[in-house]
């Protein structure tokens, strides 16, 4: 064996995988982070981070297209494998790896794509190429929001780029913007980064306003949601949401759906807040937890799940880093019509999600009473103005949102 050889084998070990959801495919993803964590990988958090592109089930056109993008951007070697079920996952991940060793496939793939990522505007339309190299028909990139991670890089505003991860690969944002008004004229947005606008505060004094969009493609976010945040400084000021593929901003297309929610879906969403708390070890006992509900291990089951309630109970850093995340008052709950496990900061619904997860384990009364109802996406944009940016994620997350049903159904609520 060659030194080539050894050295990609190596790699294949500890590849990073870039995983798509689209709503309704919440089982394949699941799934999917089960099987990458019994091979050794890892999520990617960027396209420059990732080896892997996964994508859950069939994506609606607009994320469709948004998928083709994002593997323009991807360096090579890369591998992109659809999974259309969670029992095809396994299958998935070994053909991927087998891929990722096919060195002649990856020198051709390297002739043969676009020498510089691009991103399709009014102006200009992107290169024809085959399915591997994404076939694109110049829309707007306004109409397709990317990959976001507000706390890993610098903002950029609300079309289809990718911001600049620090801490995840050190990606940078890719042209095909337009520069924005307000400067004398002159085009003031270098390399395709564009500049804030003005606008008034609060006291009536103008501040630089900063458009930023999250989602849909974004680990621990819930999938397909896109957020479209004003900035003024660190702080959101507006804020619009909307679901790919399910309607326009502002559009309802998410029904509120009866009954409980299953515990291992609490676990998923307590794992999402806890990765982006950083809090690591939390976050890997929340993953057991989920994985051994969904596979009806019981005994497992209970065993994790104390495990996990008491790491969360006992960590001060968590504590301290949850505290006055999105505080809502009775009011508020009263006002936006949320359901009384909201009430609180994010440290106080997370503590709320375990408890009742470690009481239905146990078949226990929980010490809060098990709500019904969710908090549906629509309420997202008025919960985050007054928001650090920074914090926005950890909001969403400690909403404990539902996974929103799929394309084909949203579109007929």
């Amino acid at each position: 064996m060659g030194l080539n050889e050894l050295l990609a084998g190596l790699a294949v070990r500890a590849a990073h995988v870039l995983v798509v959801e689209p709503p309704g495919q919440w089982s394949i993803r699941v799934e999917l982070e089960h099987q990458m964590l019994r091979r050794g990988w890892r999520r990617a958090w960027t396209p420059a981070d990732a080896d892997v592109l996964a994508v859950c089930g069939v994506p609606g056109p607009e994320l469709a297209e948004l998928v083709d993008l994002i593997w323009e951007q991807m360096p090579g070697p890369r591998v992109r494998t659809s999974i259309s079920s969670p029992d095809a996952v396994a299958l998935a991940l070994r053909t991927a790896a087998d891929l990722l060793l096919d060195t002649p496939g990856h020198r051709a793939d390297a002739q043969g794509r676009l020498q510089e990522p691009q991103l399709s505007d009014d102006s200009n339309d992107m290169d024809d190429g085959d399915l591997d190299h994404g076939e694109h028909d110049g829309t707007s990139p306004e109409e397709h929001p990317g990959m976001r991670n507000p706390d890993h890089g610098e903002m950029e505003h609300d079309q289809a780029g990718h911001e600049n991860h620090d801490g995840h690969g050190g990606h940078e944002g890719h042209g095909g913007h337009e520069g924005h008004g307000g400067h004398g004229g002159m085009d003031m947005a270098p390399g395709g980064i564009p500049l804030a606008q003005g606008g008034e505060d609060r006291d009536g004094l103008e501040m630089d306003v900063l458009h930023l969009a999250l989602g849909p493609v974004l680990p621990f976010w819930p999938a397909g949601l896109v957020l479209r945040c004003s900035l003024q400084g660190d702080v959101v000021v507006d804020a619009e949401a909307a679901v790919i593929d399910g309607g326009g901003y502002g559009t309802p297309v998410q029904a509120k759906r009866p009954g409980p929610v299953p515990p291992a879906v609490r676990c998923d969403n307590a794992l999402a807040l806890l990765a982006l708390a950083g809090a690591e070890d939390a976050a890997a006992r929340a993953r057991h937890a989920r994985d051994t509900l969904l596979h009806g291990e019981q005994d497992a089951a209970q065993d994790a799940v104390e495990r996990l309630y008491r790491t969360v109970r006992k960590s001060r850093l968590l504590r301290w880093s949850l505290r006055s995340v999105l505080p809502l008052t009775s009011a508020d709950l009263e006002r936006h019509g949320l359901p009384s496990r909201c009430l609180g900061d994010a440290h106080d619904r997370l503590l709320w999600s375990l408890d009742v997860i470690r009481a239905e384990t146990r078949n226990e009364e929980p010490v809060a009473p098990i709500e019904t109802g969710v908090v549906p996406w629509e309420i997202v944009p008025h919960l985050v103005p007054g928001v650090e940016v920074a914090s926005v994620r950890l909001a969403v997350a400690s909403l404990d949102l539902v996974p929103f049903p799929a394309v084909q159904e949203a579109r007929h609520v």
